[in-house]
């Protein structure tokens, strides 16, 4: 997007001219307090599974397994098949759910790189 497309759809939820004191351009931004805050428990469970893992293996380790997509997909399916008959991770200790969220967003990241051209 162009800095001039930019500064014609940006504007303030309140209606306050830009130039004035208090504007803030952010009226349809992305809010990721509502992940942040409202989940918090639930992002905090998924950072435990991530801390789990890099101790586990290594930091950011899980970004060059190959086939990532395919691999972290069948992780997420029997972590989701596994919660149905227990509810934490033998190995871990953690919840099956919080695994299963874990994996899904390692799929999720890979896809948006991959899209992006692997950055």
């Amino acid at each position: 997007m162009t800095k001039e497309l930019a500064q014609r759809t940006e504007r303030d939820p309140n209606g306050i001219d830009p130039h004035k004191p208090g504007a803030k351009l952010d009226a349809g931004k992305v809010r990721p307090s509502l992940i942040l805050s409202d989940m918090a428990r639930a992002i905090l469970a998924v950072a435990e599974v991530g801390t789990f893992g890099a101790n586990k293996y290594t930091d950011g380790g899980w970004q060059y397994v190959q086939d990532g997509i395919k691999r972290y997909r069948d992780a997420m399916d029997r972590h989701r098949l596994l919660g149905a008959i227990e509810e934490r991770d033998p190995d871990s200790g953690l919840l099956h759910a919080a695994h299963e969220a874990w994996n899904a967003l390692a799929v999720l990241e890979l896809m948006l790189r991959e899209r992006e051209g692997g950055q």
